[in-house]
């Protein structure tokens, strides 16, 4: 029996998942890197940033499966994300 490939039967949805996971597992990456570079633990703004877009991403999924523990969660994440971006801002000014 042999199975052709239909791109129509991919979940697209998942894929987008996968990369929302992706986006975020990315933030562990470039904080790894900025602390190896700097010899010690730094939590760059790039990190706070790749947070929000994982979890934007992760929330929009949340929303496409109608899963209420992720969709509460991802909200609660992104008011922590977004109140360190206001913390880095003003410590910047």
């Amino acid at each position: 029996m042999n199975k052709q490939f239909n791109i129509n039967a991919i979940d697209w949805w998942i894929i987008f998942g996968f990369c929302a996971q992706f986006v975020f597992f990315l933030r562990f990456v470039v904080q790894w890197w900025a602390s190896e570079k700097a010899k010690k633990t730094v939590i760059p703004k790039l990190f706070w940033y790749l947070s929000m877009m994982g979890t934007l991403m992760i929330l929009i999924y949340s929303i496409k499966r109608k899963d209420i523990v992720f969709i509460v969660a991802s909200c609660l994440n992104i008011l922590l994300y977004l109140r360190n971006l206001i913390i880095a801002k003003k410590h910047k000014n």
